[in-house]
């Protein structure tokens, strides 16, 4: 399980750096249209902060398709969820309890 685990971060990690690359390019390649196209710097700033809510956007869209992804993906495989363990945790220690009263009934009977 370790090793799927690490198959995910680095799979998200890896998506990570690809989109961070590319609003990095993207940055660089609208700089140059500002410079060539002679906008003013209202202009730069105006449409930097667009393209920068859309780039924003579309990141999220991209982590969540992700996420929806792993979470399928993971699914499959039957990993138990945190409140799957949590829930379990609880049944082990009720379970514990019991057994620890039955033991002390037992002993002073």
């Amino acid at each position: 399980m370790a090793d799927l685990q690490e198959m995910f971060k680095d799979a998200w990690s890896s998506a990570l750096a690809g989109v961070n690359a590319a609003e990095a390019e993207a940055e660089k390649v609208f700089g140059k249209l500002a410079d060539a196209a002679g906008f003013s710097p209202e202009d730069v700033r105006r449409h930097a902060r667009e393209f920068g809510e859309r780039l924003t956007t579309q990141r999220r869209e991209i982590e969540k398709t992700i996420d929806d992804a792993v979470r399928r993906a993971s699914s499959r495989f039957r990993i138990p969820s945190q409140s799957d363990i949590d829930a379990l945790q609880k049944r082990v220690e009720a379970v514990a309890e019991r057994i620890e009263a039955l033991s002390k009934e037992r002993s002073a009977g």
